[in-house]
Formats: structure tokens, C-alpha cells, sequence
């Protein structure tokens, strides 16, 4: 999906002639932590509410804050996986999205984002998740889809990330099905370093483990 599909235009834009309280208000009443800021619809950036906060006196133009504004815009033409990483790097809950004339189309917010990326991660899809532990060089999706398929799964989803400290990479498996003991056994035989599963033996492991501690009351 490209970020012009997740432009919400319902939040506002300011213009350099604006006041501060003007623009405070806004923030407030948006649930914001960033406006941007146009001329001529053209994106100048974006003005945080630390620093409409700092400001001297309410009533200036946010002209005078120009100097503070952060460049923070992803085009209306790439993935919106760029926009999660802009509002990270910049800290925003808001991300302006320009067209290749510098444009502002609108702005994208972080409740879309994080909406976007359940469905991009396919949490809303019903499964088993395996989460393994490796070193870089051995990690082949080949093997791993292998391993997975002979017992009659699907990947569904792979995620990888690497832990900067020890370099080792993990890995998480979202499969097609809660029934995964049998896909956990195998990566184990094959040596796999298996730190977390979830499925449908978790569920009965809980409920077996709860029903044990009633018991245990009633007995005393």
C-alpha cells in the first residue's frame, strides 16, 4: 500500500500567518503533537507542540518559529512503511505526504500506521507463532519453509531482526495454523534454538495448569 491511500485530510494545516494559540489550540483539540505548515500549498514543515509551548507570547505568527520546523514528509508515491519510519525518527504522531512538487496531500496518522501494520503483519489472521534464535549464517528460508510444509503448515508471515549487542538474528514464524507442536518438534530435531511458541497447546497448557490450582484449593 502507497501512503497516499492512508492520507487523513480531516487533520488541519497552518498557514505562517497563524498565531500560536491559534495553532495550540489545534494541537489540543486534534490530539496532535505536529501541524504542518504550508504556503501556497506548498510543505514548509512541521511545527511540534514543545515549541509552540516554548513560545514567548501566543499571539506571534508561527512565522517566527520557522527556524524549528522539522522536514519531516514522505512522498505520496513510496510504501507506507516509509511513513512508519519517519514518524519514528522524527517522533511524530502525525506524517505530512507531499507529491513531487512538494505539495502537501495530507497527512498520515499513527493510529492508521499501527492499524496498517496489524494487517500488514497479519494479526487479525488466525495461527501459531514460532519465534527462533540464530546466528546470521545459518538462516535459510528455504530450510525453514521446508521444515515448516512437511507438516503440512504455511507461512503465513516471517519477521526477522537482529540484536545489534550479540548480532544474533531471530526469527519469527506467524503459521497457518494454532496447532504448531508437531512444527516446533521438528525445528528442534533439526537443532533449531526454538524460544518461544504459541498455539494451541499453550491455550491447554493454561487451562490445565488452572485447573490444577482450583483443584489444589478445593483440597485445602
Amino acid at each position: 500500500m502507497l501512503t497516499r491511500e492512508l492520507i487523513n485530510k480531516n487533520i488541519p494545516r497552518l498557514q505562517l500567518q497563524d498565531t500560536v494559540s491559534k495553532a495550540l489550540r489545534l494541537t489540543n483539540d486534534f490530539r496532535v503533537s505536529h501541524l504542518p505548515v504550508v504556503s501556497e500549498d506548498k510543505f514548509l514543515g512541521l511545527v511540534s507542540e514543545d515549541d509552540l509551548l516554548d513560545a514567548d507570547d501566543d499571539k506571534l505568527p508561527i512565522e517566527a518559529l520557522q527556524k524549528h520546523f522539522q522536514q519531516a514528509a514522505v512522498l505520496d508515491s513510496v510504501h507506507f512503511l516509509n511513513a512508519v519510519n519517519s514518524s519514528i525518527q522524527y517522533e511524530t504522531n502525525v506524517v505530512p505526504v507531499v507529491t513531487a512538487e512538494n505539495e502537501l496531500a495530507g497527512v498520515i496518522t499513527t493510529a492508521d500506521l499501527l492499524k496498517k501494520l496489524g494487517d500488514f503483519a497479519g494479526a487479525n489472521e488466525i495461527g501459531g507463532i514460532i519465534v527462533i534464535d540464530m546466528e546470521r549464517s545459518q538462516f535459510a528460508i528455504s530450510e525453514i519453509s521446508r521444515i515448516v510444509e512437511s507438516n503440512d503448515c504455511h507461512i503465513l508471515h516471517l519477521n526477522t531482526q537482529v540484536d545489534a549487542t550479540t548480532g544474533i538474528l531471530t526469527v519469527t514464524l506467524h503459521i497457518n495454523k494454532r496447532e504448531i507442536s508437531a512444527v516446533v518438534a521438528t525445528f528442534e530435531r533439526y537443532d533449531y534454538n526454538v524460544t518461544y511458541n504459541f498455539g494451541v497447546e499453550t491455550f491447554e497448557n493454561e487451562i490445565n495448569t488452572n485447573y490444577r490450582h482450583l483443584m489444589n484449593y478445593l483440597d485445602i
